[in-house]
């Protein structure tokens, strides 16, 4: 009988792996490759080496009273459907780090790391790389370090070509710093940061309207615009973390960071039960992409603003006296107030 532990076994064991569809091979050169990239987001606190079962971070809390660490985790959604159809797959991967990072600054948290998992029936090196550049990019951009990840190949699990996304971040804040909405009151300001589309939300309505009832394609132009239905749908979701850090401490009382829901479902997150946001949607222009599903789908006005973000990514509520500093600070514009209610959103069209 051949012993289980000859090499000769071992090899046989992986050739078998990779038949059933797993080539583990494959993933480990694939993770020597990408380690250039991962290590253009580390700084000192990172150590340890690529590939180990954790991530090790030394963190620098100097300059904090009371270090509270802040977590999220997130993924894109079907937008990843559009990535697929376009083969363009980057920039998801940069959404799904930016999407992470404004989660955990609407609390005033600064990010320290982020983690990545990729799913997917068969290991496609071109798109593994393509996603890791995305990750790699939006955590250098957002000052934060890529210190993990979990790539799993399950065959039978995706459609061919297919994969799916989710990211962890880890950030702090001082407590004393903490942005938690608690000091909201009626007579505050609403103001409104412009988002770069649709973001990671509303895609499957999106693709329902733009591709069933309109009848485009991926390589479409959209009515009236020279870009294409996919680059369209495939605009990157902003970080606004940078250009909320530039506020000076205390003067935003709440920020709400707009996603799935909409500022309908998003806002009152931050709002005091005694107090209602009132948005004026006539106070910023709605890109023609919202228009156009909302036309072309026979949407109602109220329920665009549950599932899409109409235009509007962040939004920062600040005293009455703090305006105007505060929208030159965030390139804002005012969409509304506050008022005395029940902690919801009042749309007026």
């Amino acid at each position: 009988m051949r012993d289980v532990s000859t090499p000769l076994d071992m090899t046989e064991k992986k050739k078998a792996y990779a038949r059933a569809g797993v080539d583990v091979d494959l993933g480990n050169r694939l993770k020597r490759r990408i380690q250039t990239l991962v290590r253009q987001t580390h700084g000192p606190q990172v150590l340890g080496k690529i590939g180990g079962f954790g991530g090790l971070f030394a963190p620098n809390f100097s300059g904090m009273r009371e270090p509270i660490l802040v977590a999220s985790i997130d993924g894109v959604g079907t937008k990843l459907k559009i990535a697929f159809a376009m083969n363009k797959h980057d920039t998801v991967g940069a959404d799904l780090v930016n999407h992470c990072v404004n989660d955990i600054a609407v609390l005033g948290a600064q990010p320290l790391f982020f983690l990545d998992y990729i799913g997917c029936g068969k290991l496609e090196p071109r798109i593994f790389q393509e996603l890791l550049r995305g990750f790699s990019r939006a955590c250098r951009f957002a000052g934060c370090a890529l210190i993990g990840g979990e790539t799993a190949q399950m065959p039978g699990m995706y459609r061919k070509g297919e994969y799916d996304l989710a990211g962890c971040i880890v950030g702090v804040v001082d407590r004393a710093r903490i942005i938690d909405g608690s000091n909201i009151k009626p007579g505050d300001a609403v103001l409104g940061l412009a988002s770069n589309g649709l973001h990671t939300n509303g895609y499957s309505l999106a693709r329902k309207i733009l591709f069933e009832k309109m009848r485009l394609k991926i390589g479409s132009h959209l009515p009236g615009s020279n870009i294409t239905v996919g680059e369209e749908l495939l605009r990157l979701h902003k970080n606004y973390q940078l250009r909320l850090a530039k506020a000076p401490s205390g003067i935003i009382k709440g920020l709400a960071h707009i996603t799935g829901g909409g500022l309908i479902d998003n806002l009152p997150r931050i709002l005091p039960k005694s107090c209602d946001a009132v948005i004026n949607t006539k106070s910023w222009r709605v890109p023609p992409i919202f228009q156009i599903l909302q036309r072309n789908g026979d949407v109602n006005p109220t329920e665009m603003y549950q599932v899409f973000n109409m235009g509007i990514g962040m939004v920062a509520i600040v005293s009455e006296g703090d305006v105007p500093r505060t929208m030159s600070i965030l390139k804002a514009k005012r969409i509304g107030r506050t008022e005395l209610g029940r902690g919801k959103t009042r749309l007026v069209f």
